[in-house]
């Protein structure tokens, strides 16, 4: 179903970040950074919105004007 690829793709592109900082220093091999299995339209986009969220959370912060 399309909806699970995409909520997986989701899910594996928020814990991207953690399991590839993870990898570097060498542990975790039995978890895939990207799940090739499921690899298609609906992950990959659910995986690139996921992977991204926590950037585009930082960059829609509030912004603070001085008064003038």
């Amino acid at each position: 179903m399309w909806w699970a690829d995409l909520l997986w793709g989701f899910w594996n592109g928020l814990t991207a970040w953690v399991v590839l900082i993870v990898h570097i220093f060498g542990g975790w091999e039995q978890y895939p950074f990207y799940d090739v299995a499921r690899a298609g339209n609906w992950y990959d986009f659910g995986f690139l919105v996921g992977a991204g969220s926590p950037l585009l959370g930082a960059l829609g912060g509030t912004s603070r004007r001085a008064p003038a």
